[in-house]
């Protein structure tokens, strides 16, 4: 995959995000999506002591990840397994976790991996080289009506049918400028404002080629099951369905006893996993979005492990 010189990826709601996750004097935090390390480097400029297992499928944030030292172990892989990529590296539990969900700004301004509609690139949209599945094969291959519901579902676009039919009918397509211009094409003029129109099929097809939000329900359960008593856990998702999932785990395990009020005693027998340290999500200042402009749709939660 290719590289340049820029910043390899800008860190969002970092400041926050040590903030509720303590840090831990000591113990092994899990950056479950080390990318640059942003957030790394700031948990360990706030705690030395700690160690970081960093977690990613591009094997490019290998570099940014020597570059920090002894401190950080990286571990190329997908953090829907997590588990046993911790475990390889002799780890059973950690003191905390960190997801930065989505895309890299490495990974966009890399042209070759498809993902960015404002540059040419290979239709692939893999976050990592481990995947089967490519841009290139849901593009040209998947028929209009599986198209239609990716882009609507993930992408959450209301001219979703329309950008599926000019897909089609632009076949075959084997660049991303080039689906770009088809997709933008096929959204009317008045929707044409603000925001470029190909932006949420772009995102549509690259949460389905990586089925990031079968990854991030199965990351969560993972990094759960790791978390000692008193870990926190912190995510930064950028989807509205990302959010949900997060939020609707976060909130199943900070509930306790469901007996009827009426009841004397207890007989479900459930105690809260979870206690929530916000209760609305985190989302960045106007100073923070105007310095990184891709922090604008963040929402930061976290939680604590209190029980097992």
């Amino acid at each position: 995959m290719g590289r340049d010189d820029r910043p390899y990826h800008v860190p969002v709601l970092a400041a926050e995000v040590v903030a509720l996750l303590g840090p831990p004097a000591a113990g092994v935090v899990l950056d479950a999506t080390f990318g640059g390390g942003g957030h790394t480097r700031a948990l360990l400029a706030a705690a030395p002591g700690i160690r970081v297992i960093g977690i990613d499928r591009d094997p490019d944030a290998a570099t940014p990840a020597a570059a920090l030292g002894e401190a950080v172990t990286f571990v190329c892989g997908n953090f829907r397994e997590m588990t046993g990529l911790v475990r390889g590296v002799g780890v059973d539990e950690i003191a905390a976790a960190v997801f930065d969900l989505g895309v890299s700004s490495h990974q966009l301004d890399v042209g070759d991996r498809g993902l960015s509609y404002h540059r040419p690139g290979v239709l692939d949209m893999r976050l990592g080289e481990d995947g089967a599945l490519t841009a290139e094969v849901v593009v040209n291959e998947w028929d209009e009506a599986s198209l239609t519901a990716v882009i609507r579902r993930y992408g959450e676009d209301p001219h979703a049918r329309r950008i599926a039919a000019a897909i089609v009918r632009a076949r075959p397509l084997r660049d991303a400028a080039e689906l770009a211009r088809v997709v933008a094409g096929a959204v009317p003029a008045r929707s044409r404002r603000g925001a470029h129109p190909a932006r949420r099929t772009f995102q549509a097809i690259r949460i389905a080629v990586n089925d990031e939000l079968g990854a991030l329900r199965e990351g969560l359960e993972s990094a759960l099951s790791l978390l000692q008593p008193g870990g926190r856990i912190a995510v930064v998702s950028y989807h509205s369905l990302e959010d949900r999932i997060v939020k609707r785990r976060f909130a199943a395990g900070a509930t306790g006893c469901v007996c009827p009020p009426d009841l004397p005693v207890c007989g479900c027998g459930r105690t809260a996993e979870l206690r929530l340290l916000t209760r609305r999500p985190i989302v960045p200042g106007e100073a923070e979005v105007a310095a990184n402009p891709r922090a604008r749709s963040a929402r930061l939660r976290a939680a604590e492990q209190v029980a097992r």
